[in-house]
């Protein structure tokens, strides 16, 4: 038998047990035995003895058929070709791969390799991937323009998530990367994804709303901008005054009204820190990271480090003409959304404000593309509170695996400085998982949180009628005897009824409490 030169057989690789005895193929192999420094992909590909093809947990599992011409009889430059070409096939756009591979070999080595099958459809991609990655044109023995050949979409989409598209004459590719060369996140089509935007949430938003009294909803959407900014801040760890949390409140009833760009992520900055004489304002001059320090040595316990600073310019540079590019094309919203807002947290450019900003460039982008409409927010971070743990694990699914890749070292300020290059991570990365649990939570608030909100004014509104008809109570006493009721399950406590409402007698004090909970027990 005839040894390999990438496909790898191991019970366990990169800490995860392999099923079936298979054989690492594809994007995962070609790291290994390269010693690629990026992280392996979230579905890596094997070869097994079983004849059926199969998806198990992270492992896509395929029979002999699939397996790609890694044989020792051919050079080392085929069998990484002929692995590429699977990869294209069966795994999607690795753009993390083909930047480094454009990193490892040389210009020469690289023409070499895209030469293979000089007018093949996955020659074509490798090509133009790396002339795009390097801005470096090769050499190319053949001439596409002279050729019959037609226009190949460079993303499969049954694959992954693409937008229209760009023709590049010279490589005869449509270029439908969601993306600039200095920001590209890339999201796989999932089963999960699917399922979602098949479910038509935006037509689900609009129907919800359409059914609604105007003043009910207007008056839903109020509450519901204070509790998304509340929520907001909870998930940061701050209990804001309500002043503060009015006034970031207003912010997100404004977004997509502005543009993205450097000065408006600024502005944000700004709303978002009360008092700013302990922070540098704009984008960081130094290290950054979210964690712990030691207690007793004060040394840096990172769970995600930062982009570098002096990166900054050119990351964010690149999602904002990223986040333009995806405003007008023809992807869908929340996925957009997901690219874009995770995108920004994980290079985290600010050394405070970073989290808020985060989610409100959700709001933006689902505004901007009309998913949400403009005056009726979209209280996602309340959902997001609402599934916190989900939360931290997506955010950790893209930070923990980096950890091992960044190279770093303590200030004198018990700060991170980054040593090595680590530019692209920020740039390119599989964005799945955080689009499944954004759309997770988007499904939440159509279903949940809006519904919820404006049930409980119809039934505010209909009880404050009774209590008016019954009792001619003021406002201000309905609202209070009402929170009183939520505070207490339906019960005016002993104290409210000494107190407050001390006027009312025993009967008339369990003719209010059946009616709060004959009211408001479909809100609870």
């Amino acid at each position: 038998m005839n040894s390999a030169y990438f496909s790898k057989q191991a019970p366990i690789f990169r800490g995860k047990e392999v099923p079936d005895k298979g054989i690492i193929i594809g994007y995962a192999a070609i790291i290994d035995k390269l010693d690629l420094p990026i992280t392996i992909p979230g579905v890596i590909s094997i070869i097994s003895e079983k004849s059926k093809r199969q998806v198990i947990d992270s492992w896509q599992v395929l029979p002999k058929s699939y397996a790609p011409n890694d044989s020792n009889l051919i050079s080392q430059t085929e069998a990484l070709y002929n692995h590429l070409v699977f990869a294209l096939k069966y795994e999607g756009i690795s753009i993390s791969v083909f930047k480094s591979l454009s990193q490892k070999f040389s210009i020469a080595q690289l023409t070499n390799l895209v030469n293979i099958e000089p007018t093949g459809i996955y020659s074509r991609k490798m090509w133009f991937l790396l002339e795009w990655l390097t801005a470096t044109e090769f050499p190319k023995k053949e001439d596409l323009s002279k050729s019959k050949k037609s226009y190949v979409p460079l993303i499969d989409e049954k694959l992954q998530y693409a937008i229209r598209g760009i023709k590049s004459p010279r490589h005869l590719i449509l270029n439908n990367l969601p993306g600039t060369v200095n920001f590209c996140p890339l999201i796989r089509r999932t089963t999960k994804l699917e399922k979602f935007i098949n479910a038509r949430l935006d037509a689900r938003k609009n129907n919800l709303v359409n059914s609604v009294h105007k003043d009910v909803l207007q008056r839903a959407s109020a509450f519901l901008l204070l509790k998304d900014s509340k929520a907001s801040f909870t998930i940061e760890g701050e209990s804001p005054k309500s002043k503060r949390a009015a006034r970031w409140g207003q912010a997100i009833g404004q977004a997509g009204m502005h543009d993205i760009s450097v000065d408006e992520l600024s502005r944000l900055q700004q709303l978002v820190i009360e008092n700013s004489r302990f922070v540098e304002m704009g984008f960081r001059k130094k290290g950054g990271f979210v964690g712990e320090h030691d207690r007793t040595t004060g040394e840096p316990i990172p769970d995600h480090i930062s982009a570098r600073w002096q990166d900054l310019d050119s990351l964010m540079s690149g999602l904002i003409e990223t986040n333009q590019l995806l405003l007008g094309a023809d992807m869908d919203a929340v996925l957009a959304a997901a690219n874009i807002a995770f995108g920004f947290v994980f290079i985290h450019p600010f050394e405070d404000g970073n989290g808020r900003i985060h989610r409100y460039l959700i709001h933006h982008v689902l505004a901007k593309k009309k998913f949400a409409q403009q005056g009726i927010i979209f209280p996602v971070s309340a959902s997001i509170l609402d599934h916190i743990d989900d939360y931290r694990k997506v955010l950790e699914a893209y930070s923990k695996p980096l950890l091992e890749l960044i190279e770093w070292k303590e200030t004198p300020d018990h700060n991170v400085e980054v040593r090595n290059n680590t530019i692209d991570y920020y740039r390119y990365f599989d964005a799945t998982q955080q689009a499944e649990f954004l759309y997770k939570c988007v499904e939440d608030t159509i279903e949940n949180i809006i519904p919820k909100e404006v049930s409980y004014l119809i039934s505010y509104d209909n009880f404050k009628r009774f209590l008016d008809d019954e009792f001619e109570m003021p406002d201000k006493l309905v609202a209070l005897l009402v929170r009183f009721l939520d505070q207490n399950n339906g019960v005016i406590s002993k104290r409210a009824r000494e107190k407050e409402f001390s006027e009312l007698n025993e009967q008339e004090i369990a003719t209010i409490e059946e009616k709060y909970n004959e009211l408001f027990a479909t809100g609870k």
